[in-house]
């Protein structure tokens, strides 16, 4: 494995007096996807808030070599960590074109950003479709994929990912996490949370399972699969 792009060591995060991450650690390579599997309410959406600054936390979050536990929150874009956050977040009185504009918000080369909006294009196509659609009127699996879109124009070099199947009918999640491999197989650094343990665990390379807060198992996303009570606890087996 290379060297880590992503390292987490005894992190910590609390809801007023509610401890609601409890030491964890945990780190993804350069060129990886990484999966936090685990329950609602294990802490895994916390964590990726954290890793964004959009929450305080206390312990050591390295990103590229470099401490980001002070580093304030916009300058994680330019640094080339974007977070699609649970629920989309789309700018629903905004057309889609425009949502894509915001994605490159902090980035002035026109030229690049055109030659970005091709490429987001041309790996989601719907969304060219409905370019000038105001986005609120998307469906939840079109809203889906310009959250992608979106943060793939920001080029990130590391996507938080919180999930991406979340409310999604079967056939829609099989098309965003078919976009999801196509964005690793380009390079990005990929940092997935999602409920959906078998479809995560089957994409990524390793995994982490999360419970209360904690991480109890780590493995490879093959191994955790076959682990028997990964089996019970989240494939219903």
């Amino acid at each position: 494995m290379s060297a880590p792009m992503l390292e987490v060591r005894d992190l910590h995060v609390s809801y007023g007096g509610i401890a609601a991450v409890k030491g964890i650690g945990f780190e993804v390579a350069v060129g990886e996807m990484v999966c936090l599997i685990g329950a609602n309410g294990a802490g895994k959406t916390t964590t990726l808030k954290a890793l964004a600054r959009l929450l305080p936390a206390q312990g050591a979050i390295h990103y590229a070599g470099h401490s980001i536990l002070h580093r304030p929150v916009h300058a994680l874009i330019g640094d080339g960590m974007t977070l699609v956050p649970e629920g989309r977040g789309v700018f629903a009185r905004l057309t889609v074109a425009e949502n894509l504009g915001m994605g490159a918000y902090c980035r002035d080369n026109r030229a690049e950003i055109a030659a970005d909006l091709d490429r987001v294009y041309g790996l989601l196509p719907r969304l060219k479709e409905r370019a000038q659609q105001l986005a609120g009127t998307l469906s939840g699996g079109e809203q889906q994929m310009l959250a992608i879109g979106r943060a793939l124009m920001s080029r990130p070099k590391l996507l938080l990912l919180d999930e991406p199947s979340m409310g999604l009918a079967p056939l829609m999640v099989q098309k965003v996490f078919e976009v999801i491999r196509s964005v690793a197989a380009q390079g990005v650094t990929i940092l997935l949370v999602e409920q959906n343990a078998r479809l995560a665990l089957s994409v990524a390379s390793r995994g982490y399972v999360m419970e209360s807060g904690a991480i109890t198992l780590s493995d490879s996303g093959p191994a955790l699969l076959a682990n028997p009570k990964v089996r019970e606890a989240y494939l219903g087996e």
